[in-house]
């Protein structure tokens, strides 16, 4: 099955590495397209965004589940070209508190694409949420995904993929809180700042 990942990701000089990516040109194009919407919305509404991880190694992925800042062991939805995470800029500098990303989900949701504030279930615990963190596939379809079964088309949503059809509102407090024991909402950032593997 030719896709994005295989006729690109796989080609590039980056797949194997342990550095952190940032170059919107390893989104999937669709991915990109809503990622960049994401950024120039969030802007009219007065926030600064820069991408800070795009693609991602299954090497840096490893490193990452090892030191706690991720769920999953061998590869996640970035290592597909299909999720990004943003950094919020606020007087020259990256904003670590997770809530203040509360209005991204809204952006994402509004964009195809679900956030890593409640995976498009508020209406659910997470012992993960990663407040920084958007991509381009359902919970559901990540599996499909990671056995390689699965790459979405130009039309894909991954919002109502989730069988959501309603972007929760902008700033929209969370739902369901999260066990403070199970998870940490500067994870994102800290993970941002670990540019290389050491």
């Amino acid at each position: 099955m030719s896709n994005f990942y295989s006729d690109v990701i796989q080609k590039d000089p980056r797949f194997n590495s342990p550095n952190a990516c940032a170059d919107l040109a390893m989104l999937e194009p669709g991915t990109r397209a809503a990622v960049e919407a994401i950024i120039a919305d969030a802007a009219k509404l007065g926030y600064t965004l820069r991408p800070v991880e795009t693609y991602r190694s299954v090497a840096r992925q490893q490193h990452f589940y090892r030191i706690g800042f991720t769920k999953l062991k061998n590869v996640g939805c970035h290592h597909w070209g299909l999720a990004c995470d943003l950094a919020m800029v606020r007087d020259g500098k990256d904003d670590p508190k997770g809530e203040d990303y509360l209005f991204l989900r809204h952006l994402a949701e509004s964009h195809g694409m679900i956030s890593g504030c409640d995976w498009a279930r508020p209406d659910l615990p997470h012992s993960f949420r990663d407040y920084d963190h958007i991509q381009r596939c359902s919970m559901a379809k990540q599996d499909a995904l990671f056995a390689g079964e699965w790459y979405p088309d130009a039309n894909y949503n991954a919002f109502t993929d989730s069988g959501r059809y309603v972007p929760t509102a902008i700033n929209a407090p969370l739902v369901v809180p999260y066990d403070v024991a199970f998870a940490n909402p500067n994870t994102a950032i800290a993970q941002q700042q670990s540019h290389k593997l050491v």
